[in-house]
């Protein structure tokens, strides 16, 4: 890698952790660049989840003011999360790195389409034990997709929360930053003792990360987000048609 790979990722990192704190779609701007750099797509995916690792540090911090108050509904959320991340670590270490090339831009393209979509109303209804475990389990689903390929499951956790937590986006923001980082957390242990990936790109963009995803909450608490997640959606449509013409071509 040269310095201007590591500037590149580093750039990429703050793009990430401030999309990522905001709108949960970091690796539209961090899975991309580790391409750029040459890492192969398998490579670049478990590079890309370790460097998020540092998004929660971040993030969580950033978020502390909307967390009071959210312990008991993070006990059941955060292990169905970090379950979810290791069995989509497992999942993609046991496909051929040809099945995962050819999914990249469909799950890409799913990922834009997540994030354009509206939030969610408050109902106003009090969670029933079946809602609060279907909940549990949904988040548990979208952790496994977390942990096979990072990008939009931060959009999908978000949308749930919004649609089923009756909370604001930066309530809902907060929770989706620990649930997502105990998925992203499991998915990076595994990677990190059987699977390639790149440690130094890790560095690079992890610090990035850490700067960008420290100031996402602050602007998820004072600005509208609609705007902006409707302009990482864009980017990741047009990134997903892209690759998806670079693939099956």
């Amino acid at each position: 890698m040269t310095w201007a790979d590591f500037v590149l990722l580093f750039a990429a990192g703050i793009g990430g952790g401030l999309a990522g704190s905001i709108a949960g779609l970091a690796s539209v701007s961090t899975y991309p660049a580790l391409l750029m750099v040459g890492l192969p797509p398998v490579t670049a995916n478990v590079t890309n989840t370790a460097a998020l690792v540092f998004n929660t540090f971040g993030s969580v911090r950033g978020s502390l003011p909307e967390l009071a108050g959210q312990g008991p509904q993070l006990k059941r959320l955060v292990p169905m999360g970090a379950l979810g991340g290791l069995a989509g670590a497992v999942l993609l270490l046991s496909i051929p790195s040809e099945g995962f090339e050819n999914a990249v831009p469909i799950l890409l393209a799913v990922a834009a389409v997540a994030i354009a979509l509206p939030r969610g109303k408050d109902t106003g209804v009090a969670p029933t034990l079946a809602r609060t475990i279907l909940r549990a389990v949904i988040v548990g689903v979208i952790c496994v997709y977390g942990g096979f390929f990072g990008a939009a499951a931060g959009v999908l956790l978000l949308a749930l929360f919004l649609r089923t937590g009756g909370t604001t986006l930066a309530h809902a923001n907060a929770t989706k930053n620990v649930v997502l980082g105990a998925s992203n957390g499991t998915a990076a242990v595994v990677f990190a003792i059987v699977a390639p990936v790149h440690w130094p790109a890790v560095a690079a963009m992890g610090v990035g990360c850490l700067i960008g995803s420290r100031l996402g909450p602050i602007v998820v608490r004072h600005a509208p987000a609609t705007p902006l997640r409707l302009l990482i959606a864009v980017a990741g449509l047009a990134l997903a048609v892209k690759l998806g013409l670079d693939t099956y071509h």
